[in-house]
């Protein structure tokens, strides 16, 4: 089972609203996840970023990849 922590697309449309997830690969972007770990609000200035660390950081010591995106938004608040 491949995991990956990546975003997942809330709020309304032209108004987006992102929550930080651990998901299985092969589900759907929106759809079922492991558990949730954080926000993202790119509409903010500066964009809004909170991130339960310690979770991220057992996820990723237990194999889960980060996305890209979520990759930079952990390098931005010091998770890794």
């Amino acid at each position: 089972m491949a995991v990956k922590i990546r975003l997942r697309r809330m709020g309304a449309k032209k108004n987006p609203f992102y929550r930080i997830v651990v998901a299985d690969s092969r589900y759907p972007r929106d759809g079922r996840f492991i558990e949730e770990i954080g926000t993202y609000n790119p509409l903010t200035e500066p964009a809004e970023v909170k991130v339960d660390a310690e979770a991220a950081k057992k996820w990723i010591a237990n194999g889960a990849q980060p996305t890209d995106k979520v990759k930079a938004l952990f390098k931005s608040n010091g998770v890794i």
